[in-house]
């Protein structure tokens, strides 16, 4: 693979814009390399002694406006093409930056305006790397100042947790714990002196060691070498510290862990946690900063090597130099941070296994395994073979004019199509995660999938054939349309065979072994559960989405409370049931196809009220409460005909249906900016042809219509029964919410992309409170 191809593949996609752009001085180099062979081939150049290209250097050409006030620096060498001078640029508000720019030496008479703007280019490129870089640097050791603290803190817990007594360490030598601070000076350019106490705990699991009565007398004397040598831990730091405790309630509780109450094993536990996963995600924002680093002095080094080739000059010689000394080039905190981190979390979070420490700080990448390869290939196979089969018998047996179709239809077809729609989604979400991946959109970091445990579109694809090959397997051994004529009955096992395959899927669901992607099921376990306990969890994304999801789903659980009616109130043996003419059945009919939409209204409520206090999340609910009346009044119509109700439903769908188009393609995609750099687009696309966006528009416009087909009377249609025209309408929502998935994800990412959030925020477990601070306020 090409540097180029390498360089875009290897970018953290929310810093994108603040790499160096390879491409575009790649090309100016092509211009120059294109110039140079036409001007050899018109007429070849004449030799040119080597000192007619010296000058003064009163007339050195400034490439970046630099002007005489450098002219005291003689050249280095003979060699020397050209000299990059730094300048300091800011005013008294701001902290002034460093900035390089770059003159000529040696004049170079052919393609001026491209040199020119070749370096220009380039010390633009290098400028926006070197302040990035050092803003985030500068980021990172802030945030590594606050996790110091918060190590002193969790010490501190643990010795009050174990209730280890401190008294006259320096005197009598008793001590179970003992703390050495590292202090690292980190910013040598500014000559700042900022610390990070990286906490090394000395636990002693027997406190009496050093008072027993045969006494060792070496282990006392290193015992008083220590503390002499370094200062224990005070407990006096909890006297100023709040403990954050997450519960499922609205807010989560704030204890005060101040002297007159108890520390618990629980709050230990939960805070140990809290730290690990902070760290984790620190020691993974300095791995990214290294990479970000290499990665651009890399590219940096290639492509003025590329100068050098296509001019036959030395420049790349003094550039490089130049970018060894800058910040970028010679900074350490970033592996000395990393050092810290690794040795902290080694030893409070791993035990002192350095082995399982690392593991646990950088988890090993993905890899393709061929075996999924192969039961992909499996799978999709025996689907496509059991669909030619169910095809063919359907047409051998004439199942289609029998008599006991419309039975069929209306008893089993509505427990077989909720596996279709299963099947349906999870074909969708795994292009989803393809074309994601395609465009470079972080689905894993928007989602906080942990680093290697995110499926990727080979795996969904996977889960839903296997599902795809169980469900049609299932449908050809209950493809019977007729009943036993002796026993004017169904055959009561194959009858079970759909509630059998629902029990199935539950049991690989909820199956608490380490099989079949256990994190990703549990992920998912996790976010429906925070949907249903709406609005009692934080809102996060997954929850958000998982919830829009299951909008889309509403037939799915209407035939879920099909398989209770069916199957409890109704006779199997004789496919047949009264489901419809029960009036508890038809008011949680409604019910079920109301519930996601009422999850996704307390979740704006919740956002509105507690978390984000953003208006347009109480805009959002209102949405939802058009959607839930309009829904309402859908449903109503079916079951009572009649005028008004009919007015009534196409009136309130088409609000709703307004407002949610609307919403969807101006809020949730961010497209129809009027003045944007594409018009009636958005200024950051992530595919290249407008006309995909556009098309997408229209194609969510007409899905959104698809409400129409109720409330204009259209129950069945040539060669279709009723039920299996609701369940293509189903399937039109769905494939319109894989459309809307990727979109509002490519929406999500470029935000994101725009703040430059790489990473998720991580709630750390204490808050430091001063007494001054508290009487103050």
């Amino acid at each position: 693979m090409k540097f180029g191809k390498e360089f875009v593949s290897q970018m953290v996609p929310e810093w994108q814009e603040a790499y160096m752009n390879y491409n575009s001085l790649k090309s100016i180099l092509k211009q120059m390399s294109k110039f140079k062979d036409q001007n050899e081939s018109i007429a070849p150049m004449a030799s040119t002694p080597k000192g007619s290209l010296k000058r003064k250097l009163t007339l050195y050409r400034a490439f970046s406006g630099l002007n005489g006030k450098h002219r005291e620096s003689p050249r280095k060498s003979e060699d020397e093409v050209i000299l990059v001078r730094a300048a300091e640029e800011g005013n008294e508000d701001s902290e002034s930056e460093r900035l390089y720019k770059t003159m000529f030496v040696q004049h170079c008479e052919d393609g001026v305006e491209r040199h020119v703007e070749f370096f220009k280019n380039l010390d633009f490129e290098f400028n926006k790397v070197n302040v990035f870089y050092k803003k985030m640097v500068k980021e990172v050791v802030e945030e590594a100042e606050e996790l110091s603290k918060q190590m002193n803190f969790l010490i501190g817990f643990r010795i009050k947790v174990d209730k280890v007594k401190f008294s006259n360490l320096a005197t009598n030598g008793n001590s179970s714990s003992t703390f050495i601070m590292d202090h690292v000076n980190y910013d040598k350019h500014d000559h700042s002196h900022l610390h990070m106490n990286v906490i090394h705990e000395v636990e002693m699991r027997n406190e009496s060691h050093f008072n027993h009565e045969d006494g060792n007398n070496e282990v006392q004397t290193n015992s008083r070498t220590s503390i002499e040598s370094f200062r224990p831990a005070s407990l006096e730091i909890l006297d100023h510290v709040k403990i954050n405790v997450t519960t499922p309630d609205i807010k989560g509780i704030l204890l005060s862990s101040k002297s007159g109450q108890t520390f618990t094993k629980k709050e230990l536990r939960k805070a140990e946690e809290q730290l690990s996963n902070a760290l984790k995600e620190f020691y993974h924002k300095l791995r990214l900063l290294k990479r970000y680093s290499f990665l651009n002095l890399l590219a940096f080094s290639k492509i003025l090597k590329k100068y050098d080739k296509v001019n036959s000059r030395n420049a790349s010689k003094d550039y490089l130099k130049m970018v060894d000394n800058s910040y970028v080039g010679s900074s350490d905190e970033v592996n000395r941070l990393m050092e810290r981190v690794e040795h902290a979390f080694i030893k409070h979070f791993a035990n002192g296994n350095h082995r399982k420490g690392m593991s646990t700080l950088r988890p090993t990448a993905k890899r393709e395994r061929h075996r999924i390869t192969f039961l992909l290939g499996l799978f999709t196979g025996c689907s496509i073979a059991l669909i030619v089969a169910l095809v063919i018998l359907i047409h051998a047996r004439e199942i289609l004019y029998s008599e006991g179709r419309t039975k069929y239809m209306e008893n089993i077809f509505p427990l077989y199509s909720l596996f279709g729609y299963i099947v349906l989604h999870m074909i969708i979400y795994s292009a989803n995660v393809y074309f994601w991946r395609l465009c470079k959109i972080n689905y894993s970091f928007i989602f906080g999938f942990k680093e290697g445990t995110e499926l990727n579109y080979r795996e969904v694809f996977l889960l839903s054939s296997g599902l795809a090959v169980l469900s049609l397997a299932a449908v050809l051994s209950n493809l019977d349309m007729e009943m036993d004529q002796r026993t004017k009955s169904f055959s009561a096992f194959t009858e079970l065979v759909p509630l059998g395959l629902v029990i199935v899927v539950l049991v690989i669901t909820f199956c608490p072994f380490n099989i079949i992607y256990k994190s990703s099921r549990f992920f998912l376990i996790k976010c429906a559960f925070h949907c249903i306990c709406a609005p009692f969890y934080k809102v996060n994304l997954p929850d958000n989405f998982l919830a829009d999801q299951l909008t889309s789903q509403v037939q799915a659980l209407r035939s879920l409370e099909f398989y209770v009616c069916y199957y409890f109130w109704g006779n199997f043996k004789t496919r047949s049931n009264k489901c419809l003419e029960n009036d508890i059945y038809k008011s949680f009919y409604v019910i079920v196809a109301i519930i996601p939409f009422w999850i996704r209204f307390l979740q704006c409520i919740r956002r509105l009220l507690l978390e984000e206090r953003n208006i347009m999340h109480g805009l959002n609910g209102l949405k939802y409460i058009s959607t839930i009346i309009a829904l309402a009044m859908r449903t109503t119509n079916e079951f009572h005909k009649g005028m008004v109700w009919t007015i009534l439903a196409a009136t309130f769908s088409s609000i709703a249906t307004i407002v949610n188009t609307y919403w969807d393609i101006v809020i949730d995609w961010g497209l129809l900016r009027k003045n944007s750099r594409n018009p009636w687009l958005r200024d950051k696309l992530s595919i290249p042809n407008k006309s995909v966006y556009f098309g997408a528009m229209v194609l969510n416009v007409i899905l959104r219509l698809a409400w129409m087909q109720s409330v204009l009377g259209i129950r069945e249609a040539p060669f279709l029964h009723r039920t299996a025209l609701t369940a293509l309408v189903a399937s039109l929502e769905i494939l319109r919410r894989g459309i809307w998935n990727f979109f509002r994800l490519e929406n999500e990412h470029l935000n994101n992309v725009g703040m430059y959030r790489a990473f998720k925020s991580v709630p750390l477990p204490f808050n430091y409170q001063d007494d001054e601070e508290n009487t103050d306020t």
